[in-house]
């Protein structure tokens, strides 16, 4: 049996987990979050304090599914919790990034500023021109929509211009060496 898929998951205080058929459902002071979880897996709400997660059969795909189910209802939790926060640094002369509204406009190098609608349930702010924080309940949104941020301009290896991760490090490579010749 999974190791991960039979620890139960606590439910603190703050948070309130309800089960309607194949959806769950988790609120908190963050948010509020739902997710159907696959017909194979049967979710337990005990006392409104644990959530126990129960694979109907020994396959393949179940036991991959047992683990998975519960790392994500596991995520929920934290998440409506304290919620996930993404933070990216924008590095390049020129290069930053304001708030119009509820649109993030980067100014990136290109001969446009590019814009990102934000996604309802996520809080954008940008601290400083070069510093962008997507905060949300939902990791996977969260996560989604920063990385669609610095898909549109990488951090280089060469210059190191471009958006990346507060944590991220990029390695930085030498440029090409001309040699000239000496006949």
């Amino acid at each position: 049996m999974s190791r991960l898929g039979r620890k139960p998951i606590d439910v603190p205080d703050k948070v309130k987990v309800n089960l309607a058929g194949q959806v769950v459902h988790v609120e908190g002071p963050v948010g509020k979050l739902s997710w159907t979880f696959r017909p194979e897996i049967r979710v337990k709400v005990e006392g409104g304090k644990r959530v126990i997660v129960e694979r109907s059969s020994d396959t393949k795909l179940v036991k991959s599914l047992h683990g998975t189910t519960r790392s994500l209802i596991a995520g929920m939790v934290q998440g409506v919790l304290h919620g996930y926060e993404k933070i990216l640094d924008i590095n390049g002369v020129g290069y930053g990034s304001k708030m119009v509204g509820d649109k993030l406009v980067l100014t990136i190098g290109f001969s446009h500023p590019v814009e990102f609608q934000i996604p309802k349930g996520l809080t954008v702010i940008c601290p400083s021109v070069t510093s962008i924080s997507v905060k949300g309940a939902d990791k996977q949104l969260v996560g989604e929509f920063a990385a669609q941020v610095r898909r549109s301009r990488k951090a280089e290896p060469y210059n190191q211009k471009g958006i990346k991760y507060r944590d991220e490090v990029v390695r930085r490579k030498a440029g090409k060496t001309f040699v000239t010749g000496a006949s």
